[in-house]
């Protein structure tokens, strides 16, 4: 095993799609299928922060769930995040109850119901913070 290699996203609008992940997260666009469908719909395949995601043509999550996706982030871009967001009319979900040294969040729900997490912590920094709370309970 490597490591992931694309993650998909099933919408309803592509272009939709393409404006929340370009404009919205920085993502660059690097194919539309654009009739030319060689898996099972139209697709568009963007990079963000070296990760391929993909989004195909279909009928989304009919609900909202917390199952998601997260993008590290640097802390001080997060308010530059949310205000391109709030731009797009993005909703941006209120924040999960948080302990100190866990790392900051930002929770918005793309058009189609995929919630996307940008957080400012790593895996290391919450092990450490959570092993401290299991040390002093």
């Amino acid at each position: 095993m490597k490591g992931i290699s694309h993650i998909t996203f099933i919408v309803r609008d592509l272009e939709r799609m393409a404006t929340f992940l370009c404009e919205g997260l920085g993502a660059r666009e690097v194919y539309d299928s654009a009739g030319r469908e060689f898996s099972l719909s139209r697709e568009k395949f963007f990079l963000l922060g070296g990760t391929w995601l993909a989004a195909m043509e279909g009928e989304p999550p009919a609900d909202r769930s917390y199952q998601h996706v997260a993008f590290e982030v640097d802390e001080a871009d997060l308010p530059v995040y949310q205000a391109r967001l709030e731009a797009l009319g993005i909703d941006i979900r209120p924040p999960r109850p948080r302990v100190e040294g866990e790392g900051q969040s930002l929770y918005v729900h793309d058009f189609d119901n995929h919630l996307f997490e940008l957080h400012t912590g790593t895996l290391a920094q919450r092990l450490a913070r959570y092993g401290a709370a299991a040390a002093t309970d």
